[in-house]
């Protein structure tokens, strides 16, 4: 078996296996998620610098950072929602890390999306991808590509009277993923994993709501997913490990035969 990690390697270094970022740059610009009432409002991310070859340490450069477990490009434990906060290993600290990494299927959905901003994905979007590309396997992580991640500033976020306006799951398509195909999580261009009107919808904001409840992961803010494959790629998606954390800014990464 030893010879598989050391083909790995091998790949990598001969460029026949390649790297993906699908991670966002952090910083204090980086959009954080709208939340109406009663939610707080999670505050921006703050760099303070400790310190920069000075008086405060002239041999090294550090930062201390004040950031929301969900900002920018992140993941979502089970914990973080109210239907998944009972179950085990359900925290950034205590999920077996090997639920990390996952076989990729990427759900092209970018021109229903440019169509229609509050685009849902539901079931027979599916079901016609698995006709086309097999069954989604056990253990998958279902990426939502919608080329959202292209949009810049406010039409990133994408808000006007009447809320946030960006594209999801309806709850019958977050559900048969989550038991008819028993996938490790689901990752999005979007700010967050549900759509920017599911605070409207029954129940509220269900992909969290499902998902979690299943024990669950979802990533949010990815990029990049349209220099994936619609199946072969493999996602590693690694919080930091944060003591009963309900989720953590990740870099995440896809690994591409090339």
């Amino acid at each position: 078996m030893a010879q598989v990690l050391a083909d790995l390697v091998a790949g990598l270094a001969a460029g026949q296996v390649k790297v993906v970022d699908l991670t966002k740059p952090l910083s204090p610009e980086t959009p954080i998620i709208p939340l109406g009432p009663p939610a707080k409002q999670p505050p921006n991310m703050v760099i303070e610098t400790n310190n920069k070859y000075d008086s405060r340490g002239p041999t090294s450069y550090s930062n201390t950072l004040h950031v929301w477990e969900h900002t920018g490009t992140h993941f979502d434990a089970p914990i973080h929602w109210v239907t998944g906060k009972d179950l085990p290993n359900n925290a950034c600290d205590t999920i077996l890390p090997q639920k990390f990494i996952g076989p990729a299927c990427v759900l092209d959905m970018t021109a229903e999306a440019a169509k229609n901003p509050d685009f849902l994905l539901m079931p027979e979007h599916i079901h016609e991808w698995e006709r086309r590309h097999g069954r989604i396997p056990a253990g998958a992580w279902v990426l939502i590509r919608t080329d959202w991640s292209k949009r810049e500033g406010a039409a990133f976020l994408n808000v006007d009277a009447n809320g946030a306006h960006s594209p999801g799951q309806h709850v019958s398509a977050s559900r048969f993923l989550a038991y008819e195909r028993d996938v490790i999580g689901l990752g999005v261009e979007t700010v967050g994993t549900d759509a920017g009107q599911a605070h409207r919808f029954d129940p509220p904001l269900p992909n969290h709501y499902t998902m979690h409840g299943a024990g669950k992961f979802g990533l949010a803010s990815l990029c990049n997913l349209d220099q994936l494959p619609p199946t072969g790629a493999v996602v590693i998606a690694a919080p930091l490990k944060i003591v009963n954390g309900s989720g953590s800014p990740a870099r995440v990464l896809a690994l591409v035969a090339n």
